[in-house]
Protein backbone atom coordinates (compact mmCIF):
# COMPACT_ATOMS: atom_id res chain seq x y z
CA UNK A 1 0.00 0.00 0.00
CA UNK A 2 1.14 3.76 -0.91
CA UNK A 3 -0.10 7.03 -0.29
CA UNK A 4 1.07 9.83 -2.54
CA UNK A 5 -0.03 13.57 -1.92
CA UNK A 6 1.68 17.01 -2.58
CA UNK A 7 1.75 19.47 0.28
CA UNK A 8 4.45 22.36 0.75
CA UNK A 9 5.68 22.19 -2.72
CA UNK A 10 6.56 18.16 -2.49
CA UNK A 11 5.53 15.12 -4.46
CA UNK A 12 5.34 12.92 -1.37
CA UNK A 13 5.11 9.15 -1.74
CA UNK A 14 4.38 7.14 1.53
CA UNK A 15 5.11 3.17 1.25
CA UNK A 16 2.74 1.91 4.14
CA UNK A 17 4.42 -0.99 5.36
CA UNK A 18 7.75 -0.66 5.09
CA UNK A 19 7.82 2.96 6.47
CA UNK A 20 9.76 4.58 3.51
CA UNK A 21 9.04 8.16 2.72
CA UNK A 22 10.21 9.33 -0.99
CA UNK A 23 10.17 13.06 -2.02
CA UNK A 24 10.43 12.53 -5.68
CA UNK A 25 9.87 15.02 -8.96
CA UNK A 26 6.81 15.20 -10.70
CA UNK A 27 7.40 12.02 -13.80
CA UNK A 28 8.54 9.87 -10.94
CA UNK A 29 5.33 10.87 -9.08
CA UNK A 30 3.14 10.03 -11.85
CA UNK A 31 4.74 6.86 -12.44
CA UNK A 32 4.19 5.50 -9.02
CA UNK A 33 0.72 6.35 -8.94
CA UNK A 34 0.48 3.94 -12.35
CA UNK A 35 3.14 1.48 -11.66
CA UNK A 36 1.07 -1.44 -10.14
CA UNK A 37 -2.18 -0.88 -12.21
CA UNK A 38 -0.05 -0.96 -15.67
CA UNK A 39 2.11 -2.63 -17.76
CA UNK A 40 5.27 -0.71 -18.78
CA UNK A 41 4.57 0.05 -21.93
CA UNK A 42 1.36 1.82 -21.02
CA UNK A 43 3.25 4.06 -17.67
CA UNK A 44 6.00 4.91 -19.85
CA UNK A 45 3.44 5.75 -23.17
CA UNK A 46 1.38 8.18 -20.82
CA UNK A 47 3.89 9.75 -18.91
CA UNK A 48 5.46 10.65 -22.10
CA UNK A 49 2.51 11.85 -23.86
CA UNK A 50 2.27 14.24 -20.57
CA UNK A 51 5.73 15.60 -20.65
CA UNK A 52 7.40 15.13 -23.87
CA UNK A 53 7.00 19.06 -23.75
CA UNK A 54 8.97 19.55 -20.72
CA UNK A 55 12.51 20.24 -20.31
CA UNK A 56 15.48 17.95 -20.03
CA UNK A 57 12.54 14.83 -20.47
CA UNK A 58 13.16 12.15 -22.49
CA UNK A 59 12.24 8.31 -22.94
CA UNK A 60 15.57 7.30 -21.73
CA UNK A 61 14.84 8.98 -18.35
CA UNK A 62 11.48 7.96 -18.23
CA UNK A 63 12.65 4.42 -18.99
CA UNK A 64 15.45 5.02 -16.41
CA UNK A 65 12.80 6.04 -13.56
CA UNK A 66 10.76 3.42 -14.30
CA UNK A 67 13.67 1.03 -13.51
CA UNK A 68 14.35 2.74 -10.30
CA UNK A 69 10.56 2.21 -9.07
CA UNK A 70 10.95 -1.30 -9.81
CA UNK A 71 14.57 -1.47 -7.73
CA UNK A 72 12.87 0.44 -4.92
CA UNK A 73 10.00 -2.22 -5.10
CA UNK A 74 12.43 -5.24 -5.14
CA UNK A 75 14.10 -3.30 -1.92
CA UNK A 76 11.12 -3.70 -0.15
CA UNK A 77 10.56 0.06 -0.36
CA UNK A 78 7.45 0.27 -2.61
CA UNK A 79 4.37 -1.49 -2.81
CA UNK A 80 5.62 -3.70 0.17
CA UNK A 81 2.94 -6.15 1.34
CA UNK A 82 1.26 -5.96 4.65
CA UNK A 83 2.79 -9.01 6.50
CA UNK A 84 1.88 -8.31 10.06
CA UNK A 85 -1.84 -8.97 10.80
CA UNK A 86 -0.13 -12.58 12.54
CA UNK A 87 1.91 -10.18 14.63
CA UNK A 88 -1.27 -8.37 16.46
CA UNK A 89 -1.78 -8.83 19.34
CA UNK A 90 2.00 -10.50 20.13
CA UNK A 91 3.39 -7.55 22.48
CA UNK A 92 -0.29 -7.37 24.31
CA UNK A 93 0.12 -11.32 25.06
CA UNK A 94 4.09 -10.86 25.96
CA UNK A 95 3.72 -8.30 28.43
CA UNK A 96 0.40 -9.12 30.04
CA UNK A 97 -0.34 -8.35 33.28
CA UNK A 98 2.78 -5.95 33.23
CA UNK A 99 1.86 -2.32 34.38
CA UNK A 100 4.32 0.56 33.31
CA UNK A 101 2.23 3.34 34.13
CA UNK A 102 -0.04 4.74 36.37
CA UNK A 103 -2.02 7.99 36.04
CA UNK A 104 -3.11 8.74 39.44
CA UNK A 105 -6.41 11.05 40.03
CA UNK A 106 -4.97 12.65 42.71
CA UNK A 107 -7.55 15.40 43.23
CA UNK A 108 -11.36 14.53 41.81
CA UNK A 109 -11.73 18.47 42.59
CA UNK A 110 -11.17 21.69 40.18
CA UNK A 111 -10.30 25.38 40.59
CA UNK A 112 -11.53 26.15 37.35
CA UNK A 113 -15.19 25.36 36.18
CA UNK A 114 -14.42 24.47 32.02
CA UNK A 115 -17.52 23.99 30.73
CA UNK A 116 -15.72 21.70 28.04
CA UNK A 117 -14.23 19.80 30.42
CA UNK A 118 -14.57 15.63 29.64
CA UNK A 119 -13.78 14.98 33.37
CA UNK A 120 -17.25 17.15 34.48
CA UNK A 121 -15.29 19.81 36.07
CA UNK A 122 -12.74 17.41 37.51
CA UNK A 123 -15.91 15.37 39.55
CA UNK A 124 -15.64 12.41 36.80
CA UNK A 125 -19.52 12.18 37.33
CA UNK A 126 -18.92 11.49 41.38
CA UNK A 127 -18.18 12.98 44.20
CA UNK A 128 -15.73 15.72 44.77
CA UNK A 129 -12.66 13.91 46.55
CA UNK A 130 -8.65 14.07 47.31
CA UNK A 131 -6.95 11.25 47.35
CA UNK A 132 -4.59 10.13 50.64
CA UNK A 133 -1.24 9.29 51.14
CA UNK A 134 -1.75 5.88 52.08
CA UNK A 135 -4.30 5.14 48.86
CA UNK A 136 -1.35 7.10 46.74
CA UNK A 137 1.18 5.15 48.32
CA UNK A 138 -0.30 1.78 47.66
CA UNK A 139 -0.90 2.52 43.76
CA UNK A 140 2.71 2.83 43.42
CA UNK A 141 3.56 -0.04 45.54
CA UNK A 142 0.47 -1.92 43.15
CA UNK A 143 2.87 -0.76 40.44
CA UNK A 144 5.76 -1.49 41.67
CA UNK A 145 4.51 -5.14 42.66
CA UNK A 146 2.67 -5.53 38.87
CA UNK A 147 5.85 -3.98 36.21
CA UNK A 148 7.67 -7.25 36.69
CA UNK A 149 11.60 -6.94 35.21
CA UNK A 150 10.69 -3.61 33.46
CA UNK A 151 12.98 -0.60 35.51
CA UNK A 152 11.45 2.45 34.50
CA UNK A 153 7.92 3.53 35.63
CA UNK A 154 5.91 6.14 35.07
CA UNK A 155 3.20 7.81 37.00
CA UNK A 156 1.39 11.17 35.95
CA UNK A 157 -0.11 13.52 38.45
CA UNK A 158 -3.26 14.38 37.35
CA UNK A 159 -6.96 15.62 38.20
CA UNK A 160 -9.19 17.62 38.38
CA UNK A 161 -6.17 19.71 39.48
CA UNK A 162 -3.45 17.99 41.31
CA UNK A 163 -2.16 20.86 42.87
CA UNK A 164 -5.51 21.14 45.00
CA UNK A 165 -3.48 18.07 46.95
CA UNK A 166 0.07 19.28 46.66
CA UNK A 167 1.34 17.79 49.97
CA UNK A 168 0.22 14.68 49.01
CA UNK A 169 2.27 14.50 45.53
CA UNK A 170 5.13 15.70 47.55
CA UNK A 171 4.78 13.01 49.79
CA UNK A 172 3.90 10.21 47.19
CA UNK A 173 7.30 11.40 45.08
CA UNK A 174 9.34 11.12 48.49
CA UNK A 175 7.75 7.98 49.20
CA UNK A 176 8.62 6.49 45.56
CA UNK A 177 12.28 7.67 45.81
CA UNK A 178 12.48 5.98 48.96
CA UNK A 179 11.71 2.66 47.58
CA UNK A 180 13.73 2.65 44.03
CA UNK A 181 16.82 1.66 45.37
CA UNK A 182 15.36 -1.55 47.35
CA UNK A 183 13.04 -1.92 44.57
CA UNK A 184 15.94 -1.63 41.48
CA UNK A 185 13.06 0.81 39.59
CA UNK A 186 13.13 4.63 38.71
CA UNK A 187 9.93 6.17 38.71
CA UNK A 188 9.20 9.15 36.16
CA UNK A 189 6.54 11.64 37.41
CA UNK A 190 4.27 13.89 35.13
CA UNK A 191 2.57 17.27 36.64
CA UNK A 192 -0.50 18.02 35.09
CA UNK A 193 -1.70 21.37 35.83
CA UNK A 194 -4.12 24.35 35.21
CA UNK A 195 -1.59 26.76 36.84
CA UNK A 196 -3.59 28.54 39.34
CA UNK A 197 -1.90 26.77 42.36
CA UNK A 198 1.79 27.27 41.26
CA UNK A 199 4.46 29.17 43.05
CA UNK A 200 8.04 28.59 44.09
CA UNK A 201 7.69 25.83 46.01
CA UNK A 202 5.75 23.93 42.94
CA UNK A 203 8.82 25.59 40.49
CA UNK A 204 11.32 24.18 42.70
CA UNK A 205 9.66 20.57 43.61
CA UNK A 206 8.66 20.04 39.66
CA UNK A 207 11.73 21.02 38.08
CA UNK A 208 13.42 18.83 40.95
CA UNK A 209 11.02 15.87 40.41
CA UNK A 210 9.27 16.18 37.13
CA UNK A 211 10.51 14.44 33.85
CA UNK A 212 7.66 17.01 32.02
CA UNK A 213 5.15 19.21 33.10
CA UNK A 214 1.56 19.98 30.87
CA UNK A 215 0.48 23.56 31.51
CA UNK A 216 -2.92 24.17 30.49
CA UNK A 217 -3.25 26.96 28.14
CA UNK A 218 -6.08 27.81 25.25
CA UNK A 219 -3.83 30.68 23.58
CA UNK A 220 -5.48 33.85 22.85
CA UNK A 221 -6.73 35.70 26.01
CA UNK A 222 -10.32 36.10 25.04
CA UNK A 223 -10.12 32.05 24.08
CA UNK A 224 -9.04 31.05 26.54
CA UNK A 225 -10.88 32.95 29.48
CA UNK A 226 -14.11 31.94 27.11
CA UNK A 227 -14.00 28.87 28.79
CA UNK A 228 -11.27 28.19 31.31
CA UNK A 229 -12.98 30.34 34.29
CA UNK A 230 -13.23 30.08 37.66
CA UNK A 231 -16.53 28.77 39.65
CA UNK A 232 -17.47 32.80 39.69
CA UNK A 233 -17.07 33.36 35.85
CA UNK A 234 -13.90 35.12 36.41
CA UNK A 235 -10.98 34.08 33.13
CA UNK A 236 -7.98 33.05 34.49
CA UNK A 237 -5.48 33.67 31.78
CA UNK A 238 -3.93 36.83 33.42
CA UNK A 239 -3.42 34.87 36.64
CA UNK A 240 -2.09 31.59 35.31
CA UNK A 241 0.61 33.40 32.45
CA UNK A 242 2.99 34.78 34.63
CA UNK A 243 3.29 31.79 36.59
CA UNK A 244 3.61 29.63 33.49
CA UNK A 245 6.50 31.99 32.11
CA UNK A 246 8.17 31.58 35.35
CA UNK A 247 8.02 27.98 36.08
CA UNK A 248 9.50 27.44 31.98
CA UNK A 249 12.07 29.71 32.74
CA UNK A 250 13.39 28.14 35.68
CA UNK A 251 12.91 24.84 33.12
CA UNK A 252 15.53 26.11 30.81
CA UNK A 253 12.79 26.38 28.38
CA UNK A 254 12.39 22.14 28.21
CA UNK A 255 10.63 19.26 29.34
CA UNK A 256 7.41 20.68 29.53
CA UNK A 257 4.05 20.90 27.33
CA UNK A 258 2.34 24.03 27.33
CA UNK A 259 -0.95 21.96 26.34
CA UNK A 260 -4.10 24.22 24.69
CA UNK A 261 -8.18 22.91 23.87
CA UNK A 262 -9.40 24.03 20.28
CA UNK A 263 -12.89 24.40 19.87
CA UNK A 264 -15.75 25.10 17.74
CA UNK A 265 -14.82 28.82 19.12
CA UNK A 266 -11.16 28.57 17.77
CA UNK A 267 -11.12 26.39 15.03
CA UNK A 268 -8.48 28.76 13.43
CA UNK A 269 -6.09 27.23 16.64
CA UNK A 270 -3.05 28.79 15.09
CA UNK A 271 -3.88 31.93 16.24
CA UNK A 272 -3.49 30.32 19.74
CA UNK A 273 -0.39 28.87 18.79
CA UNK A 274 1.24 32.23 17.75
CA UNK A 275 0.45 33.79 21.32
CA UNK A 276 1.70 30.80 22.78
CA UNK A 277 5.26 31.42 21.03
CA UNK A 278 4.87 35.39 21.48
CA UNK A 279 4.88 34.45 25.14
CA UNK A 280 8.12 32.88 25.26
CA UNK A 281 6.48 29.10 24.66
CA UNK A 282 8.06 26.40 22.36
CA UNK A 283 6.79 22.97 23.10
CA UNK A 284 3.07 23.09 22.74
CA UNK A 285 0.64 21.22 21.53
CA UNK A 286 -3.47 21.91 20.86
CA UNK A 287 -5.77 18.96 20.85
CA UNK A 288 -9.12 18.82 19.23
CA UNK A 289 -11.89 19.00 21.90
CA UNK A 290 -13.22 16.03 23.01
CA UNK A 291 -16.89 16.09 23.97
CA UNK A 292 -20.76 15.33 22.77
CA UNK A 293 -21.50 16.44 19.42
CA UNK A 294 -24.09 18.61 20.83
CA UNK A 295 -22.55 20.70 23.01
CA UNK A 296 -21.50 24.00 21.61
CA UNK A 297 -18.03 23.21 22.16
CA UNK A 298 -18.14 20.00 19.33
CA UNK A 299 -16.32 20.77 16.56
CA UNK A 300 -18.32 20.85 13.30
CA UNK A 301 -18.17 19.62 9.62
CA UNK A 302 -18.10 23.13 8.96
CA UNK A 303 -15.11 23.14 11.26
CA UNK A 304 -13.44 20.83 9.72
CA UNK A 305 -11.86 22.58 6.44
CA UNK A 306 -10.57 25.27 8.89
CA UNK A 307 -8.61 22.88 10.95
CA UNK A 308 -7.17 21.42 8.00
CA UNK A 309 -5.96 24.23 6.74
CA UNK A 310 -4.46 25.37 10.23
CA UNK A 311 -2.42 22.17 10.09
CA UNK A 312 -0.72 23.21 6.81
CA UNK A 313 -0.19 26.66 7.55
CA UNK A 314 1.57 25.37 11.40
CA UNK A 315 3.51 23.10 9.37
CA UNK A 316 4.71 26.28 7.33
CA UNK A 317 5.07 27.99 10.42
CA UNK A 318 7.45 25.68 12.21
CA UNK A 319 9.82 25.70 8.51
CA UNK A 320 9.88 29.11 8.30
CA UNK A 321 10.70 29.27 12.41
CA UNK A 322 13.20 26.58 12.03
CA UNK A 323 15.06 28.55 9.20
CA UNK A 324 14.83 31.71 10.91
CA UNK A 325 16.51 29.57 14.16
CA UNK A 326 13.69 29.70 16.18
CA UNK A 327 12.37 26.14 15.94
CA UNK A 328 9.45 24.96 18.57
CA UNK A 329 7.84 21.74 19.41
CA UNK A 330 4.47 21.17 18.00
CA UNK A 331 3.37 17.53 19.96
CA UNK A 332 1.27 16.31 17.02
CA UNK A 333 3.89 16.40 14.80
CA UNK A 334 6.80 14.97 16.79
CA UNK A 335 7.95 12.08 14.07
CA UNK A 336 10.54 9.61 13.58
CA UNK A 337 10.88 8.66 10.19
CA UNK A 338 14.04 6.59 10.22
CA UNK A 339 13.24 4.97 13.21
CA UNK A 340 10.22 5.61 15.72
CA UNK A 341 8.09 2.83 17.36
CA UNK A 342 8.95 -1.04 17.06
CA UNK A 343 6.64 -2.80 14.54
CA UNK A 344 5.00 -4.64 17.31
CA UNK A 345 3.78 -1.37 19.12
CA UNK A 346 2.80 0.29 15.81
CA UNK A 347 0.29 -2.46 15.31
CA UNK A 348 -0.93 -3.43 18.94
CA UNK A 349 -1.75 0.62 19.70
CA UNK A 350 -2.54 2.27 23.32
CA UNK A 351 -1.55 0.04 26.16
CA UNK A 352 -4.60 1.65 27.91
CA UNK A 353 -5.91 -1.30 30.14
CA UNK A 354 -3.31 -3.37 30.00
CA UNK A 355 0.12 -1.31 30.57
CA UNK A 356 -1.04 1.90 31.48
CA UNK A 357 -4.31 2.22 33.84
CA UNK A 358 -5.59 5.07 35.84
CA UNK A 359 -6.38 5.37 39.45
CA UNK A 360 -8.99 7.04 41.85
CA UNK A 361 -9.02 8.95 44.81
CA UNK A 362 -10.35 5.54 46.62
CA UNK A 363 -7.93 3.42 44.82
CA UNK A 364 -9.93 2.24 41.71
CA UNK A 365 -8.73 1.27 38.18
CA UNK A 366 -9.73 2.45 34.80
CA UNK A 367 -8.19 1.74 31.62
CA UNK A 368 -7.35 5.27 31.57
CA UNK A 369 -8.52 8.52 32.81
CA UNK A 370 -11.21 8.94 30.02
CA UNK A 371 -12.93 6.21 30.87
CA UNK A 372 -12.93 7.55 34.73
CA UNK A 373 -16.35 7.41 36.36
CA UNK A 374 -17.98 4.82 33.78
CA UNK A 375 -18.95 2.10 35.85
CA UNK A 376 -18.89 -0.71 33.35
CA UNK A 377 -15.06 0.20 32.49
CA UNK A 378 -14.14 -0.91 36.38
CA UNK A 379 -11.31 -3.20 36.30
CA UNK A 380 -10.36 -3.61 39.79
CA UNK A 381 -8.37 -2.09 42.68
CA UNK A 382 -5.04 -1.29 43.78
CA UNK A 383 -6.05 -3.36 46.50
CA UNK A 384 -7.09 -6.54 45.25
CA UNK A 385 -6.15 -6.39 41.37
CA UNK A 386 -8.04 -7.03 38.21
CA UNK A 387 -11.06 -8.64 38.44
CA UNK A 388 -13.05 -7.44 35.83
CA UNK A 389 -10.91 -9.95 33.02
CA UNK A 390 -13.68 -9.39 30.05
CA UNK A 391 -13.07 -5.48 29.93
CA UNK A 392 -8.99 -5.76 30.02
CA UNK A 393 -9.64 -8.59 27.25
CA UNK A 394 -11.45 -6.78 25.07
CA UNK A 395 -8.66 -3.65 25.71
CA UNK A 396 -5.80 -6.54 25.25
CA UNK A 397 -7.67 -7.50 21.93
CA UNK A 398 -7.72 -3.98 20.59
CA UNK A 399 -5.27 -3.43 17.52
CA UNK A 400 -4.60 -2.18 14.12
CA UNK A 401 -6.61 -5.25 12.90
CA UNK A 402 -9.35 -5.78 15.30
CA UNK A 403 -11.05 -2.43 13.37
CA UNK A 404 -12.02 -2.87 9.99
CA UNK A 405 -11.81 0.08 8.81
CA UNK A 406 -7.96 0.60 9.73
CA UNK A 407 -7.09 -1.79 7.37
CA UNK A 408 -6.93 -0.03 4.27
CA UNK A 409 -5.85 2.96 5.83
CA UNK A 410 -2.60 4.49 4.89
CA UNK A 411 -2.04 5.74 8.75
CA UNK A 412 -2.69 2.61 10.39
CA UNK A 413 1.10 2.52 11.76
CA UNK A 414 1.12 5.60 12.79
CA UNK A 415 -2.19 5.75 15.32
CA UNK A 416 -1.78 2.73 15.61
CA UNK A 417 -5.74 2.31 15.60
CA UNK A 418 -6.60 5.24 17.38
CA UNK A 419 -7.90 6.59 20.79
CA UNK A 420 -10.20 3.51 22.66
CA UNK A 421 -11.67 6.43 24.52
CA UNK A 422 -12.48 8.25 21.55
CA UNK A 423 -14.00 5.41 19.84
CA UNK A 424 -16.08 4.45 22.77
CA UNK A 425 -18.02 7.85 23.04
CA UNK A 426 -18.19 7.99 19.22
CA UNK A 427 -19.36 4.46 18.43
CA UNK A 428 -19.92 2.79 21.59
CA UNK A 429 -17.49 -0.06 21.10
CA UNK A 430 -13.49 0.67 22.40
CA UNK A 431 -12.55 -1.20 18.91
CA UNK A 432 -14.94 1.40 16.77
CA UNK A 433 -13.83 4.16 14.44
CA UNK A 434 -13.86 7.89 15.83
CA UNK A 435 -14.13 8.99 11.68
CA UNK A 436 -13.71 13.21 12.56
CA UNK A 437 -10.91 12.29 14.75
CA UNK A 438 -9.22 9.92 12.08
CA UNK A 439 -9.68 13.12 9.13
CA UNK A 440 -7.93 15.37 11.56
CA UNK A 441 -5.06 12.70 12.39
CA UNK A 442 -4.72 11.73 8.55
CA UNK A 443 -4.07 15.50 8.09
CA UNK A 444 -1.54 15.66 10.72
CA UNK A 445 0.63 12.99 9.78
CA UNK A 446 0.66 14.67 6.17
CA UNK A 447 1.92 17.89 7.43
CA UNK A 448 4.18 16.41 10.07
CA UNK A 449 5.68 14.22 7.61
CA UNK A 450 6.12 17.32 5.34
CA UNK A 451 7.69 19.64 7.89
CA UNK A 452 10.41 16.65 8.26
CA UNK A 453 11.23 15.88 4.74
CA UNK A 454 11.44 19.56 4.74
CA UNK A 455 14.34 19.32 7.00
CA UNK A 456 17.03 17.85 4.56
CA UNK A 457 15.01 18.48 1.23
CA UNK A 458 14.32 21.64 -0.34
CA UNK A 459 10.31 21.89 -2.38
CA UNK A 460 9.84 21.92 -6.31
CA UNK A 461 8.98 25.80 -6.74
CA UNK A 462 9.41 25.28 -10.47
CA UNK A 463 5.59 23.89 -10.89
Amino acid sequence: MIHQYQLGGYNIVLDVCSGSVHAVDPLAYDMIAMYEQNDRETVEQTVWEKYQDAPGITREEIAECYDDITSLKDAGKLFSPDTFEPMAGTLKRKTAGVVKALCLHIAHTCNLNCSYCFASQGKYHGERALMSFETGKRALDFLVENSGSRHNLEVDFFGGEPLMNFQTVKDLVAYARSIEQEKKKHFRFTLTTNGMLIDDDVIDFANRECSNVVLSLDGRKEIHDRFRVDHAGNGSWEKIVPKFRKLVQARGGKNYYMRGTFTHANPDFLEDIKVMLGLGFRELSMEPVVCPADDPSALTEDDLQIVMEQYEKLAALMISERAAGRPFTFYHYMIDLKGGPCIYKRISGCGSGTEYMAVTPWGDLYPCHQFVGEEKFRLGDIWHGIDNTAVQDDFMACNVYAREECRDCWAKLYCSGGCAANAYHATGSVRGVYEYGCRLFRKRMECAIMAEIAKTVKPDVSE
